[in-house]
């Protein structure tokens, strides 16, 4: 079997999906070639496992200090650029396009007639959540955005619907708690940020953001983005300050790591994501930066690891398999080896 594996690349949350997807599909024989769209070429890093791929320019949010300007996200679209993009991708010698709401791949197996399966947890919005309809809009949208032929949402909690748990990657084993805060705020303005921990003189933060070399700052950090570090980083700091999005916070539950999240605002995913996060326990949720909620949640120890389910060696047997067992069916097996 061969697959296109479509990513969108706007963060690192779909990247780091799809790096936990490719070995389980490997081991069932799948031969895999990948797509990545949304942001610029010269951004990707640390790409090496994905042999050699494509890129295009796709679609992406522009951001400034943690908000979406929906204007310059309009402006920027270049949708011209878009079709060109999907008329020159040509994905008829595959037998399956799997897309993880990537929107080029996605049309051009729509236009060409190869199937295709939608796996992200933009798919799960497609359904009501802990009680909350989507915006009466919202299904159309992403249908629109990254259509498939069948779509696995993904989240922390099935609601009663047909959604995959999430899959993570990585070592739930105990390590030694440094004693560090982890800070992952990669669209907020690094000055406003570090100002904000200054609020808990006594506490060690670690950011990571786009600077060249690591820079110190009292009990501030600064490091570059990297993929061997801040995993290591991850399973060692004492909680992680983040924005809402779902495949980070997903990593940071599954290592036990308590999380104060900031969604991003005009962003109706981490909008999402925010209350349920709330709703359910699971994460600290600050709107602003507030220094009395930085330090009160500074204070709480951190959660048990939730354990979830090898969601990706599901997902890679069920695509083996021609996807002939019904979606619903497949999900609730999923969720049944909790």
């Amino acid at each position: 079997m061969k697959i296109l594996y479509g990513v969108q690349a706007t963060g690192n949350g779909h990247i780091t999906r799809a790096r936990a997807m490719l070995p389980a599909l490997q081991a069932h024989g799948i031969e895999v070639d990948f797509v990545f769209s949304g942001r610029d070429e010269t951004g990707y890093f640390d790409m090496e496992c994905f042999g050699t791929y494509r890129t295009f320019r796709g679609f992406t949010y522009r951001m400034q200090e943690g908000r979406v300007r929906r204007f310059d996200t309009l402006a920027d679209a270049r949708p011209y650029r878009f079709v060109q993009d999907v008329l020159a991708l040509d994905v008829r010698a595959y037998d399956l396009v799997l897309t993880d709401f990537e929107p080029v791949s996605a049309w051009a197996a729509r236009r060409q007639g190869v199937r295709s399966v939608g796996l992200a947890h933009q798919y799960a919005l497609l359904y009501p959540l802990a009680g909350m309809p989507p915006p009466p809009l919202l299904p159309f949208g992403l249908k629109a955005f990254a259509p498939a032929d069948d779509y696995l949402g993904l989240h922390w909690q099935s609601f009663g619907q047909p959604i995959l748990p999430p899959l993570v990657q990585v070592n739930p084993h105990p390590v030694d708690d440094k004693g560090f805060i982890l800070v992952y705020l990669p669209f907020e303005d690094l000055t406003r940020v570090k100002t904000w921990l200054r609020s808990a003189p006594q506490q060690r933060f670690r950011i990571y953001a786009a600077v060249d070399k690591i820079v110190s700052d009292g009990l501030i950090e600064v490091h570059p983005f990297s993929r061997t570090a801040f995993p290591r980083d991850a399973a060692e700091c004492s909680g992680v300050i983040c924005n809402a999005g779902f495949g980070l916070c997903s990593e940071m539950m599954a290592l036990g790591k308590k999380l104060l999240v900031r969604p991003l605002d005009n962003q109706a995913e981490q909008a999402s994501n925010a209350k349920i996060l709330q709703k359910t326990g699971a994460a600290d949720v600050v709107h602003q930066f507030d220094s009395a909620t930085l330090r009160d949640w500074l204070q709480r120890p951190n959660p048990a690891p939730v354990r979830f389910p090898d969601t990706a060696s599901a997902v890679a047997d069920w695509l083996a398999g021609g996807c002939a067992e019904p979606v619903d069916k497949m999900v609730e097996n999923v969720w049944a080896h909790d």
